[in-house]
């Protein structure tokens, strides 16, 4: 039987420590412009002799190409379309098999349709023969419920049913090519959703019918309004009235450090008292760090102040094409072991909780890798929110990552030097069009109304860029290649083995992920051999994270395995864990009281001005306000 959370952890078997490595002391960080050449960096050996000098130039050319194609495209690779089409159809095609289950079906379909048709053209009562899937909530409205509209959707949702059936199962067929495909059907499908279209939906008929058309008129100007902000480069309508430092991101603090890739903010103690340990976070780069800091009722960073915890976080610089050769380990350096040699200065003496989210939990850990083979014992405890240490099974983002989609993506950002916000948005965007693009044109466009803007989209909104070389490193050695989970990813010659950690960790998922899924977070379990605490909380990437005490319908499961358990299935998990209604916040604040020092402390200065890092301003400071 596995062991619950509440038995008694059975003896860690004793693990050989290696000798601690002798290590030079590095230099001070940069406070302010651009690193430094370390001494350690090679300079580009020049061309053999017999080298092809144009070599780099015919590379620039395919480049340049594949980034002007790009801008037709919307940066998808019509070559690994095609070769999804291709291996589709070409398998399809030699399943006689598979194409007559098909035929079946849509005979099936079709005579569940015609008696359905029937017995509403007759008047007689009949369920419906298809209801939408959990989460569809595009034909809820009551005017669906009749006909013709209640025929449109049933057809559609019969239609939708019978193309998922085409895509899957067949034959020989790549899973990915069999995922890009299904992806691509189902796109062009919900854009002919008759929920999309004007004359077909029965709720902006009768808007319009009520209201004369002004309705549509108000959409118009809606529109109209959101293409002129798009063409200024300016934010969603709204966002205005969550301004960082004045609406959100207020909880006090300052900023402390300053390099040319991060600001630490140091938060002001709200309690007479506070934890020994300090918290360090390392919110991811792909978006500002406020999301940990949003309104006062919702920040985790005022929760944790509030609870007694010296917090610091990192507030990541906003890239320019200036940037493009800042690399995944220029942010390990200058991001995560710049902050911790800060703290570490200001909380002389005492151990850190590091807590990364997203790809600042990837981040973090591989830090925590390599300072462990290092014999580097600054780290209590790491807590890793939504993020993935095994990308195997990365979620939907999948489908826009292979060589082909690599080469074009790459292409890009060469051009540019960065990845723009825009970009990254629409990729996520197209992971969700039925809840992020379609539901929006009906609600803004065709019923004339304006989405309430909210805290959580304002800063969704607010987006930030990638240096070249950052994220093509990133692309590619983790997601493409998983060089982390297989134990390739090096760091200073060495690799990064997850398994080298002997501090406990503090691991959550959220239920609805399509970001970093939980059962792919959960493969932590597989990778490492220490204390490891799961969560698995209600919502998705953000809204699970971002999940306040008194936030209503919100629950999560928790679970302890130590060295020498039982590795658990993740549905064996979900099984076995205890369930807990409410926010996790206080399941962590729990944690992290019994793996700090019993005894608290008077809370430390702010800053340390005799080492270089005095107070340089208030918080949220200027990194978080770059647009």
């Amino acid at each position: 039987m596995p062991r619950s959370p509440d038995d008694a952890p059975s003896p860690r078997p004793a693990r050989k420590r290696r000798p601690a490595a002798v290590t030079v002391a590095e230099p001070t960080p940069v406070q302010a412009g651009l690193p430094a050449l370390r001494r350690d960096t090679a300079l580009a050996p020049l061309p053999a002799p017999d080298a092809p000098l144009g070599a780099e130039a015919f590379r620039a050319v395919d480049k340049m190409a594949q980034a002007q194609l790009a801008a037709l495209t919307g940066g998808l690779s019509p070559a690994a379309m095609t070769l999804a089409l291709f291996d589709w159809s070409m398998h399809l095609a030699a399943a006689p098999g598979k194409q007559m289950e098909l035929a079946t079906k849509a005979a099936r379909k079709t005579g569940r349709f015609a008696s359905q048709a029937l017995a509403e053209a007759t008047g007689a009562e009949q369920p419906p023969c298809i209801t939408p899937l959990p989460g569809d909530h595009r034909f809820q409205g009551e005017g669906w419920n009749r006909p013709p509209f209640s025929l449109m959707a049933e057809g559609f949702l019969l239609t939708q049913q019978w193309w998922h059936n085409a895509t899957h199962e067949v034959p020989g067929l790549a899973p990915h090519h069999r995922d890009v495909v299904s992806y691509a059907v189902r796109q062009a499908l919900d854009m002919a959703a008759p929920s999309n279209l004007p004359f077909t939906n029965p709720e902006v008929i009768a808007r319009t019918l009520q209201t004369g058309g002004a309705n549509l008129v108000a959409g118009w100007r809606n529109w109209l309004e959101d293409a002129a902000r798009t063409a200024r480069g300016e934010p969603e309508q709204g966002t205005e009235a969550y301004l960082p430092g004045r609406d959100v991101a207020i909880t006090p603090g300052k900023v402390v450090f300053r390099n040319h890739l991060i600001e630490l903010i140091q938060y002001s103690p709200s309690t007479d008292q506070v934890r020994a340990e300090p918290v360090l976070i390392v919110p991811a780069w792909i978006m500002k760090y406020y999301i940990l800091d949003l309104s006062p009722q919702n920040s985790l960073i005022r929760y944790l102040v509030a609870a007694g915890h010296t917090v610091f976080c990192i507030s990541w610089r906003n890239p320019g094409p200036e940037d493009r050769e800042l690399s995944f380990d220029d942010y390990r350096r200058l991001g995560v072991l710049a902050a911790l040699d800060a703290v570490e200065s200001i909380v002389p003496g005492h151990k850190i909780h590091a807590a990364g989210y997203c790809l600042g939990g990837t981040l973090l850990a591989i830090t925590a890798a390599a300072m462990a083979r290092a014999g580097d014992a600054r780290l209590a405890t790491i807590t890793l929110l939504a993020a993935q240490t095994d990308f195997t099974e990365p979620g939907e983002l999948a489908l826009f990552i292979d060589d082909s989609q690599m080469h074009m993506l790459d292409s890009v950002m060469w051009t540019s030097g960065q990845l723009a916000g825009k970009q990254m948005t629409g990729a996520f965007q197209m992971l969700r069009t039925n809840d992020l693009i379609w539901s929006r044109m009906v609600h803004d466009y065709m019923m004339g109304e304006r989405t309430p803007m909210t805290d959580m989209m304002a800063w969704n909104a607010d987006t930030t860029r990638m240096p070249y070389k950052m994220h093509s490193d990133y692309l590619h050695r983790l997601y493409l290649h998983n060089e982390l989970a297989a134990g390739h990813f090096m760091v200073d010659g060495h690799p990064a083995v997850l398994q080298n950690i002997d501090v406990p960790i503090f691991a959550i998922g959220t239920e609805t992920d399509h970001v970093a899924p939980w059962q792919s977070v959960y493969k932590l379990h597989l990778l490492t051999d220490t204390e490891l605490t799961f969560v698995l909380t209600s919502g998705g990437h953000n809204a699970g994270i971002i999940s306040e005490p008194g936030h209503p319908h919100r629950h999560y499961r928790i679970r302890r395995q130590l060295p020498g358990d039982i590795c658990l299935s993740p549905e064996e998990w979900a099984t076995g864990a205890s369930l807990r209604e409410g926010s996790w916040w206080p399941g962590w604040v729990e944690w992290l009281a019994a793996h700090s020092a019993p005894t608290s402390v008077a809370p430390p200065p702010m800053g340390n001005a005799g080492a270089g890092y005095a107070p340089l301003e208030d918080a949220p400071g200027s990194y978080v306000l770059q647009r």
